[in-house]
């Protein structure tokens, strides 16, 4: 691809897909963007703003325009499947949000379509473009923790944003849409590794109580095939106002060798503020205490956008120009972080250990 033939179609302009769009406004190598959504209002005012070439309230025609040469798809999880297999039957390399979809089914759909035309799918799991995580997957590939024996993470949030998650798509719970990132860490970190058992237990009340059927807390066991075991947790009901503005998260990893002590609970990053502090994923959301850093994507700063999911951008637009490296999770990754999240949900409503693979049917 020519350096200055960068065309991209945004498909979903909602929060996600807003912050990918200005971020490829900037991007040197962009001569065409495109963005839609099923609001035409929104897609216009997104358009606007980041001075797009087209915008339009059909996917359709942004995948399909000539002057597209790889589309990002920021719809809602259960909406993902189609517009992907349109541009990858169309040969245009695609970035999706994570999770790739919300059941296996549609993730074979799209892998097999990506198998079949050879076009390049890989899926946004944007805290692996943080410093801490990147340095940690280094010290595990040159072998400084020897071999990796067990390992355990958990992540918290506030129920207002949990409710927000829940609010735009009702499958999307904690486990599937949430603790999908540290199952694709724990998986990224035991790569060649593959698990083979799950366990886990939840208990909701907070959710259940505004109409929603996911659980508030799950915890769980993931067994690997060399024998691993890996401890990971959610739970997405903090008090509203507490002062994380994303996810605070702990991991730890222990090999025979070294051992990885990983703390993102940003509370050395504490502002209180008598005039409030907005909250960039939930409308009128003010607090006056805020753990600053903890925004799970990252934040606008002097003028730039400063986090994961900036340098997630900026890398997969340079990957798909000039085929500079990446550590995007691929598809297959994908649908392994997939079946071991559904594993957890069917573990945990029904008690008893789950065995992969799965069979079909989820």
């Amino acid at each position: 691809m020519n350096k200055r033939s960068l065309g991209v179609g945004v498909v979903g302009s909602g929060r996600i897909g807003t912050l990918r769009a200005n971020l490829v406004s900037h991007h040197p190598s962009l001569e065409f963007l495109a963005v839609s959504d099923i609001d035409q209002d929104r897609a216009n005012e997104l358009g606007e703003q980041v001075g797009a070439q087209l915008a339009t309230g059909s996917n359709e025609e942004v995948i399909e325009h000539p002057d597209i040469t790889t589309v990002i798809v920021s719809t809602p999880e259960h909406d993902h499947a189609d517009s992907i297999i349109h541009a990858l039957e169309l040969g245009k390399p695609v970035l999706v949000e994570k999770p790739i979809s919300l059941t296996l089914e549609d993730a074979d759909r799209i892998l097999t379509v990506a198998e079949r035309t050879g076009t390049e799918l890989r899926v946004g799991y944007a805290q692996r473009f943080k410093r801490r995580y990147q340095l940690a997957k280094e010290q595990i590939v040159q072998g400084r923790l020897g071999e990796i024996l067990a390992g355990t993470g958990r992540t918290c949030n506030t129920r207002a944003q949990g409710l927000q998650i829940l609010k735009r798509s009702p499958h999307a719970t904690p486990v599937l849409d949430v603790l999908t990132y540290w199952v694709d860490m724990t998986c990224w970190f035991l790569e060649g590794h593959r698990p083979v058992e799950v366990v886990a237990r939840g208990n909701g009340k907070i959710y259940k109580e505004h109409g929603y059927s996911a659980n508030d807390v799950t915890w769980s066991i993931v067994t690997f095939d060399n024998g691993a075991v890996m401890n990971l947790g959610v739970f997405y009901a903090l008090p509203a106002k507490y002062p994380a503005l994303g996810q605070s998260v702990r991991m730890e990893i222990y090999g025979t060798d070294g051992v990885l002590m990983l703390d993102e609970d940003h509370k050395d990053e504490m502002l209180y503020t008598d005039k409030g502090i907005p909250h960039t994923y939930i409308p009128d959301h003010h607090i006056n205490t805020a753990f600053l850093s903890s925004t799970t994507p990252g934040d606008w700063a002097a003028g730039d956008y400063w986090g994961p999911l900036g340098d997630e951008t900026r890398s997969w637009l340079d990957h798909v120009i000039n085929g500079r490296p990446t550590t995007h999770a691929t598809a297959d990754d994908a649908r392994q972080t997939l079946e071991v999240t559904i594993a957890m949900e069917m573990s945990s409503q029904t008690g008893e250990a789950v065995q992969l693979p799965l069979g079909e049917g989820h």
